[in-house]
């Protein structure tokens, strides 16, 4: 798996799954659980969903 986001979509990413994981738990539903993704693809640096679209938020010298 080569990196395909940037340091500024990472932080988003992981901000934004805290977020509705939060939001899951104040309220109490398991529909919290999809903070999980956009937090595990910032964690991990790589969005599978940008493959076959051949985006990249790293720049072009690369991450």
């Amino acid at each position: 798996m080569k990196k395909n986001l940037g340091k500024i979509d990472r932080t988003i990413r992981v901000i934004v799954g805290l977020a509705i994981l939060a939001l899951g738990a104040a309220n109490g539903t398991w529909l919290g659980l999809i903070g999980l993704v956009p937090l595990l693809t910032g964690a991990l640096g790589f969005c599978p969903a940008y493959c076959p679209l051949r985006l990249n938020s790293c720049g072009r010298d690369g991450c």
